[in-house]
């Protein structure tokens, strides 16, 4: 890649890689146009992948180095027609923990950052399928859209995750994840694992409307 090797060739080696490309995408799964389910994994899933493939080599011959994975904390659970988005970051968040486990004894560190909501331009360029007024998935998918949208709107400013970010990167031995955002977003990872999985399921289609 050209700009890892220009920074590689300019400093001479990479301590800190922070892998934040990501676009969002929305649409009933059934409906979802499969290339451009395909196209979304090769800018969440692959691009990640590809670009830590590009510097392990160095940090394992520099003894060390820090890679942050920025996932979401839709990437912890299945959201109704955010199933794409959901799959892409929660397969980030386990690869992560795959490769963290097999760097370790190179000194290594990985770990992700999944944030919530925050007021950035990601909406204007998700991509998502069109609204479909014959579609059996128009009211609750159109319901959806506006709520993500208002979320993202009335998000909060996104240099708490900037902040995030510096304190991982100062920290001696980090945690495998982190997560930053709005509280009940936050909370809502935590009732995941403690709730039975169909009542959580349940509180996710009450705030659908499904």
């Amino acid at each position: 890649m050209n700009c890892i090797a220009s920074i590689i060739k300019q400093e001479g080696r990479i301590d800190v890689l922070i892998n934040n490309a990501g676009q969002g995408i929305t649409g009933p799964v059934e409906e979802l146009e499969l290339t451009a389910l395909r196209a979304h994994f090769e800018t969440n899933f692959f691009g990640p992948l590809a670009v830590m493939q590009s510097v392990l080599p160095l940090m394992r011959k520099q003894k060390g180095g820090l890679i942050v994975n920025i996932t979401s904390i839709a990437g912890s659970m299945g959201l109704p027609f955010r199933g794409g988005y959901s799959a892409s970051k929660g397969a980030l968040q386990l690869l992560t923990e795959a490769v963290r486990m097999e760097v370790k004894s190179h000194k290594i560190k990985l770990v992700t950052l999944a944030p919530g909501d925050y007021a950035t331009d990601i909406a204007s360029r998700r991509y998502h399928e069109p609204l479909k007024k014959d579609s059996p998935y128009y009211a609750p998918y159109k319901f959806s859209l506006e709520t993500m949208d208002s979320h993202v709107d009335q998000g909060n400013d996104p240099i708490e995750v900037a902040k995030k970010l510096h304190q991982i990167i100062l920290t001696t031995h980090p945690k495998v994840h982190y997560r930053v955002g709005p509280f009940m977003q936050k909370l809502s990872i935590f009732l995941k694992k403690i709730l039975p999985d169909t009542i959580f399921e349940r509180l996710l289609q009450n705030h659908y409307k499904l």
